[in-house]
């Protein structure tokens, strides 16, 4: 599992013992408004855990906690593929970040993300890379735009509708 480091940061894999920071981190209605709708309970966290640690088990890439040089975790960052029921359907390895509030508006999520972008074109050699991101969460599109994601189309997710957004290779 591949661990990725920054001027202000360290991308880690998630491990059993990041449980009770994810378990804080997804309890926050801030962060979970626009990606679940809603805060989640410990069991839920748990087995987004799991889930974190069999992608990358499985597929040799995943989530990656955002933590600070100092080991606190803010936040969550990845390369996945959920198998989303959805129309229309990702064909391509899709990106997701969350961040703690408190360290929102610092620069350190497009940190995270750009790092993430970098191991994607650079090591998994990835020509294309999707998100979807609701329409009311005006920071994620920002942050996307300037990590070269482009709007797509829209998309039906859970009864609702997400913009969708793609990011080719630089180069690819």
């Amino acid at each position: 599992m591949t661990e990725l480091k920054t001027a202000r940061l360290h991308l880690t894999p998630p491990q059993p013992q990041d449980f009770a920071d994810l378990k804080k981190l997804w309890a926050g209605e801030d962060i979970t408004r626009f990606i679940t709708g809603r805060p989640l309970s410990g069991e839920e966290v748990w087995l987004r855990l799991l889930r974190d640690i069999g992608h990358w088990a499985s597929l040799g890439h995943g989530n990656w906690c955002i933590k600070l040089q100092n080991g606190t975790l803010i936040g969550s960052v990845g390369l996945f593929d959920y198998k989303r029921e959805m129309t229309p359907p990702f064909t391509d390895i899709e990106v997701g970040w969350g961040m703690d509030p408190v360290y929102q508006g610092q620069g350190l999520a497009h940190e995270a993300l750009s790092a993430v972008l970098d191991h994607a074109d650079e090591k998994l050699a990835l020509s294309r890379t999707v998100c979807m991101i609701s329409a009311e969460n005006l920071a994620s599109i920002r942050l996307a735009q300037k990590a070269g994601f482009t709007f797509c189309g829209d998309g039906h997710y859970k009864d609702g509708v997400v913009g969708l957004y793609e990011r080719l290779r630089p180069g690819g």
